[in-house]
């Protein structure tokens, strides 16, 4: 029940800090409509009107970068540790508000819909998911989700679980990690972006790192300099 509660008042707080961000960006008729969608999925409306809701979103607040200042970056991180959603839109965070709305005290009917969820977005629906997923209930249930999305050979879902998304140092064991940070050098992501690169270096990171760079060397390639310095931090 404590679990229960506390989650309930971490949607409550993210929630509200997404719909402040938006009140100041988007018509009042957009933030109307998204109310009464979020007010009607959380009183437990037909799931239809979820999906459909979380569809039509971009026809209502449009898809323009949220373009947070530094203030509201640093309100986002005092929400969750390592949120940052620098790089979220308009519409990402209004869809994220619509998943936060779905009632969840039943574990497997919430999780069988979010699923399905994911089963039909479009990549820019799954962006806004995966960038979401530390802010949902049950983030430990939704590892084989994310992994996923870090094997989407889509460089736009693959970047929005990767990049300065708290989810994979939070939850990726270490074979999932590994994998996601050589595929972010492979695809030509900045491994800056990646949460918790230092804290979850490993001795298997390292080795996969030097394989990594010397078949790059034996095909005449270059190696990205911050390969060299993250094995440095696998030592």
């Amino acid at each position: 029940m404590l679990a229960t509660i506390d989650s309930n008042i971490n949607n409550i707080v993210v929630a509200n800090l997404l719909q402040t961000w938006l009140a100041a960006r988007v018509s009042t008729e957009a933030i109307n409509w998204l109310e009464a969608k979020s007010n009607a999925i959380k009183s437990g409306a037909e799931v239809s009107i979820f999906y459909a809701a979380f569809s039509a979103v971009p026809r209502y607040t449009g898809k323009q970068d949220l373009n947070l200042t530094s203030e509201e970056l640093e309100a986002a991180s005092n929400v969750h540790k390592g949120w940052f959603p620098s790089n979220w839109s308009i519409d990402q965070a209004a869809r994220t508000i619509l998943v936060l709305s779905l009632p969840y005290s039943n574990q497997k009917q919430y999780l069988h819909i979010l699923e399905q969820l994911f089963n039909a977005a479009d990549v820019g629906e799954l962006v806004a998911l995966y960038q979401a997923l530390p802010l949902l209930p049950y983030p430990g249930r939704l590892q084989k989700r994310a992994a996923e999305g870090v094997r989407s050979n889509m460089t736009a879902v693959f970047n929005a679980v990767a990049l300065n998304n708290p989810y994979p140092s939070e939850y990726f064991d270490n074979q999932a990690w590994n994998q996601m940070v050589l595929k972010a050098l492979f695809v030509g992501s900045p491994l800056s972006q990646i949460q918790g690169l230092e804290r979850r270096a490993n001795s298997q990171l390292a080795q996969m790192l030097n394989d990594y760079a010397s078949e790059r060397q034996a095909a005449k390639r270059t190696v990205a300099p911050e390969l060299w310095q993250l094995v440095e931090k696998c030592k």
